[in-house]
């Protein structure tokens, strides 16, 4: 799906607007990218909120799966 912002925080708030409750499974209370959530732009692996996405770059936001 397409979401607008300069950097993940941004990118994650946008998607939150349109999907509430998405950025709470992602991102932590202290605004961190939660343990088990892996995020790249394009091929970089992103840890932090701030780090920028550029205009026609692409946020890959992968979660763990686990069980039993």
């Amino acid at each position: 799906m397409e979401a607008s912002g300069g950097t993940v925080g941004e990118v994650m708030k946008d998607l939150d607007h349109r999907f509430p409750g998405i950025r709470f499974r992602i991102v932590d209370e202290q605004d961190r990218i939660r343990r088990h959530v892996n995020m790249t732009v394009g091929e970089r692996r992103v840890k932090k909120l701030k780090e920028r996405v550029p205009g026609t770059g692409t946020l890959f936001i992968l979660g763990a799966l686990s069980g039993g």
